[in-house]
């Protein structure tokens, strides 16, 4: 559980986004309306006190029509009538206060100025008086304050709204996963061979269901290699364990001196085979534990090939075989690792080919840096769905194991290691008689 409260839910963090994307998203659109409502009050606030000031200019302007000031204060007395939100205040150029009128103004009066001077003519004399207009702005205000108000109710509001329904939609979303997490739970190490039916999810998971099922029948391959791997190994050791103590116990009876010499003989040659055996399961241990072939360039591999059927000639004249290079290739190789897959592979042709036949190493070049390695030999054709498990461990071809005693079964597995080693992979194809089992390895 500690282990669960490390994580975060990733229903949570999709709620949360979501979450906050919407109330930005709102935001912005709640304090766009408030500015172009508030930058429309100002421009129309503006324009009222320009249209006001041209009529203002126009009555201080002054001609014949006005010969006082108390003409004058009738006239702008005649003005302000109806125009409760405008304020004026009317000073000679000395400071004198010609007109003003502040009635509606309060405490709470928010006003917006604007100021000018304006020339008085009065019949042959002129002078200039300063204007102050103002205009009571606090409706507006007010009306803004509500509007942003509301604008931040309805973005929080809306925010709760989408999120809960974000919230839904996560859910609704992640059952698809929910579901594999159901399945991934039914799965047990007797039913790897089920696979997660993807036939219903979405379109992103179907590459991870793809491969999760491909990693099923690799763990699937691996848990019954894993299981038959006791009995195979108890079976080849058995057998040797079986002819020491046997032979041991016939020593015990017959204390003969020849008799002991061809125990001992026996027992050392059981013995042989046990190390080679533990040998063989450490070299594919270190295979699988994915370490590399020590490079280093080979300018021929024909060459490597003469020198294993030289050291094969005895056996291949035994099984009354003839063998022949075919072709040839160089690069940078692990020189005692072909030739121990190359012994491996003409170990096996010998044992399987027809009497008579040409057993043939080829060697062809694929690509610019890809090499094929084959030992192909004529006999009988071998079945289709053997030929995936010729790189087992402990996999006979031959049910009858009638090689027990010279081949215990990891030759072909040891090849198909070397490939891997060299960053290629083990072939193998079978028809018409003609049977060919190789490597397909990086020349560099």
């Amino acid at each position: 559980m500690k282990v669960l409260d490390q994580h975060r839910s990733l229903r949570q963090r999709l709620s949360w986004w979501l979450a906050l994307q919407s109330f930005a998203g709102l935001g912005l659109v709640c304090l766009a309306v408030y500015l172009v409502t508030e930058f429309n009050f100002r421009d129309r606030q503006e324009e009222t006190l320009a249209q006001k000031e041209n009529v203002i200019r126009h009555l201080l302007a002054g001609g014949k029509e006005h010969r006082d000031a108390e003409d004058l204060t009738h006239k702008l007395d005649d003005f302000l009538v109806g125009h409760g939100d405008l304020s004026l205040e009317v000073l000679q150029s000395d400071g004198v206060v010609l007109f003003i009128h502040t009635r509606n103004q309060n405490a709470h009066t928010v006003l917006r100025h604007r100021q000018f001077e304006v020339e008085r003519v009065d019949g042959l004399a002129s002078r200039v008086l300063r204007v102050q207009l103002s205009l009571d702005i606090q409706t507006d205000n007010q009306l803004l304050h509500r509007l942003a108000v509301t604008l931040l109710v309805a973005a929080i509001g809306g925010a709760i709204v989408v999120s809960l329904g974000g919230v839904s939609l996560v859910n609704l979303g992640l059952a698809p996963v929910r579901r594999l997490a159901s399945q991934t739970r039914a799965l047990s190490a007797g039913s790897l061979h089920q696979r997660l039916d993807g036939g219903e999810q979405p379109l992103e998971l179907v590459p991870l269901i793809d491969q999760f099922n491909a990693l099923l029948a690799r763990i699937e391959k691996a848990y019954s290699q894993m299981e038959g791997f006791n009995a195979d190994v108890a079976h080849e050791l058995c057998t040797p364990l079986a002819t020491l103590i046997a032979n041991n116990e016939l020593a015990l009876r017959h204390l003969h001196q020849a008799d002991m010499q061809e125990v001992i003989a026996s027992n050392l040659e059981e013995l042989h085979r046990l190390t080679g055996i533990v040998k063989d399961m450490l070299f594919l241990s270190q295979a699988d534990r994915g370490v590399g072939a020590r490079r280093a360039p080979v300018p021929s591999l024909a060459s490597v090939a003469a020198d294993v059927l030289d050291y094969h000639e005895a056996s291949l004249a035994e099984a009354r075989l003839t063998a022949e290079v075919v072709g040839d290739a160089q690069g940078a190789f692990d020189s005692p690792l072909l030739r121990r897959a190359l012994s491996n592979l003409l170990g096996n042709a010998t044992q399987y080919a027809r009497e008579g036949s040409i057993v043939q190493v080829g060697f062809k070049t694929i690509g610019e840096d890809r090499v094929l390695i084959t030992v192909t030999n004529c006999g009988d054709t071998i079945d289709p769905e053997i030929l995936p498990h010729f790189f087992d461990r402990f996999f006979r071809a031959d049910p009858a194991r009638s090689h027990g005693q010279s081949n215990h079964g990891l030759g072909l597995a040891i090849v198909g290691a070397i490939a891997r080693m060299h960053h290629g992979k083990p072939v193998a194809w079978s028809e018409c008689g003609v049977t060919s089992v190789g490597v397909e390895i990086r020349a560099q």
